[in-house]
């Protein structure tokens, strides 16, 4: 019978050399997606206080009413937690969950979402971006990011192509 050499190693040990690899796949994942080394180094600041994640959730809303499109919106700390959430009344239902995990995807992995999109869509190298765990591959999300810290993240949903323009709309009002 032939035996087959397996790792003695303790069971914490291979669990850490996994993670590693794990890890270093998804930031070559990341790297392949444009995403710079200087976008990797952003850090992570103080959360958004719930008044300033209202006023940047009511911008984006503001800026699909005046043009007539549905949107829900959703606007998360540092963490990538839910601290607000608004649904336009005609708005689908499948957009709230879409909106919060493009906020979530722009925090974790420090980028608009649009960026994955884009690398997706050209069909190369971005198709391994699929296999990346909490990313959302759609337009319309945005880290917030204040004195070049980010405090949280934006996801709007229910416009389509303009769910990116809705995000910038609030995210802007940081900059004020």
């Amino acid at each position: 019978m032939k035996s087959s050499k397996r790792c003695q190693c303790p069971v914490l040990v291979q669990v850490f050399l996994v993670s590693v690899g794990v890890s270093a796949i998804a930031v070559a994942l990341l790297a392949q997606a444009g995403v710079s080394q200087a976008g990797m180094n952003t850090r992570y600041g103080v959360s958004i206080t719930l008044e300033a994640a209202r006023r940047v959730a009511t911008s984006a809303m503001e800026e699909a009413r005046k043009n007539n499109w549905e949107a829900s919106v959703a606007v998360v700390d540092a963490s990538a937690n839910l601290i607000y959430f608004e649904k336009g009344n005609d708005s689908q239902s499948g957009s709230g969950e879409l909106a919060i995990s493009k906020a979530r995807s722009a925090v974790i992995y420090k980028r608009p979402t649009k960026n994955f999109q884009g690398e997706v869509a050209a069909g190369t190298k971005g198709v391994g971006l699929l296999r990346l765990q909490g990313a959302v591959i759609l337009d319309g999300g945005i880290p917030l990011i204040l004195s070049h810290t980010i405090i949280g993240g934006i996801g709007v949903s229910g416009t389509s192509q303009h769910d990116g323009t809705c995000a910038q709309a609030g995210a802007d009002v940081l900059k004020q």
